[in-house]
């Protein structure tokens, strides 16, 4: 990471900016934890906010829950003080000194400022409702479950640094800089890991950085200027549109970054989103240097007529053409499939995984999502649904390669099958 002494204009920004929030009746600090998305990790849909419980697999290792960090002392952080609260989000060390798995993104908050630290301790121990719910063991069995190893893996992978701007950018860009590598937390998902599980990159200055990486049978895409499968031809206005509402006219939102729009990004402000997409438009292409920009191709329209020359065409048009239209540029306010990042992603795991269980609603406003995309585990078969989306891959100018019967199969025996259920959690 480039290291520099803050500009007047850059701190003002980092300072100044997260305010605007209050224009909406919430405090500095509850918009800090909405640019951390503390609620999504520590709530589940039936429980109280806050209050833990989620399950979290560690790769290796087993399972754990997230813990309550509302302020009950008996269960949850109300004995916390800032500085332990300080170690805990920035340093991944408990009060009781034990060492948080890195499932806590701590790795990325290291990198916030003192200001929204405090804030957001602020928020936790005076706004949020404490909750006694005792804390739930971890599922790791006994000789795996020592944690003095994270001590050495914090000094090799872990810049406990927080963020510190670069007076080339302007404020911008700086603004969404911190946002992306620090509270958002970006990388955690988007990032590929290393040998030992760590991000391969923290920051612009690996080329690793938001290249796109597998997660729980999704493909988190590319984040950076990969032309096809990542963010190349969207521009500042659809990336911040992407984050607001979770669709735009490249693609919309599943997995579990529906949970990351819902509980977090649509409640930031506009500036903030500009930010974020201006520093995400900077990033260069990775995977795809020198790729052939995507080209539509109509050529797949006559397959979609009688007697279906293509394997998944009849399928495609049984299942999918009321809704991404014979032209595969979908009818709004669904999504186009022709030149979708999501179809032209060299892994398939997010395409399979969608048309198995479907997705999770974006919510907006009063109302859900009514179009989301419907789960198929029980209409289709394996071989069904690798042929359509092997026809869905190689039409309108995708030029993917085929999916197999057996890549199907893999994910509809490691998912679940109530993902398409809406998740809405509360952070009051």
């Amino acid at each position: 990471m480039k290291r520099s002494l803050f500009s007047i204009a850059a701190l003002m920004t980092l300072v100044v900016q997260a305010a605007p929030a209050q224009d909406a009746g919430i405090s500095r600090g509850e918009y800090v934890a909405r640019l951390a998305n503390c609620v999504a990790c520590h709530s589940i849909p039936e429980g109280e906010p806050f209050a833990g419980g989620l399950k979290m697999d560690v790769p290796f290792l087993g399972a754990i829950y997230t813990t309550n960090i509302t302020p009950d002392k008996a269960t949850g952080i109300g004995d916390y003080t800032l500085e332990d609260f300080d170690n805990a989000v920035r340093g991944g060390v408990a009060k009781d000194g034990h060492n948080l798995y890195p499932a806590m993104p701590y790795p990325s908050y290291a990198k916030m400022s003192d200001d929204d630290i405090s804030a957001l301790y602020d928020f936790f121990m005076k706004e949020v409702k404490g909750v006694n719910q005792a804390n739930l063991p971890a599922e790791i069995p006994g000789w795996k479950s020592p944690r003095w190893p994270l001590k050495i893996w914090n000094m090799l992978f872990v810049d406990n640094d927080p963020y510190e701007a670069d007076d080339d950018q302007s404020a911008a860009w700086n603004r969404g800089a911190y946002l992306v590598q620090g509270p958002g937390h970006c990388g955690a998902c988007h990032t590929p890991r290393g040998l030992f599980f760590q991000e391969k990159g923290l920051d612009e200055g690996d080329s690793a950085y938001l290249a796109g990486a597998p997660l729980d049978n999704w493909s988190a895409p590319s984040l950076n200027q990969d032309v096809n499968s990542g963010l190349g031809r969207w521009s500042v206005e659809d990336i911040a549109e992407f984050m607001q509402k979770g669709i735009n006219r490249h693609g919309t939102a599943f997995g579990t970054m529906v949970e990351v729009i819902n509980t977090s990004t649509a409640h930031m402000t506009a500036d903030d989103l500009t930010a974020m997409a201006t520093y995400l438009k900077s990033l260069p292409a990775v995977n795809e240097k020198n790729a052939t920009p995507y080209s539509y191709s109509d050529a797949t329209v006559a397959d979609l007529k009688s007697p279906f020359g293509k394997t998944g065409a009849r399928t495609y048009f049984q299942f999918c053409v009321s809704c991404h239209s014979v032209t595969g540029n979908g009818y709004a306010p669904h999504p186009p499939l022709a030149g979708n990042p999501v179809v032209l992603d060299p892994d398939p795991s997010s395409l399979i995984n969608l048309t198995i269980n479907g997705s999770l609603r974006v919510y907006s406003g009063e109302y859900p999502d009514v179009y989301g995309m419907p789960y198929f585990r029980l209409l289709l078969d394996d071989q069904q649904i690798a042929d359509v989306l092997t026809f869905i891959r190689s039409g309108w100018g995708n030029n993917q390669p085929a999916v197999s019967a057996q890549q199907v199969a893999d994910v509809r025996a490691a998912t679940d099958p109530t993902i398409h259920d809406i998740v809405i959690l509360r952070m009051k």
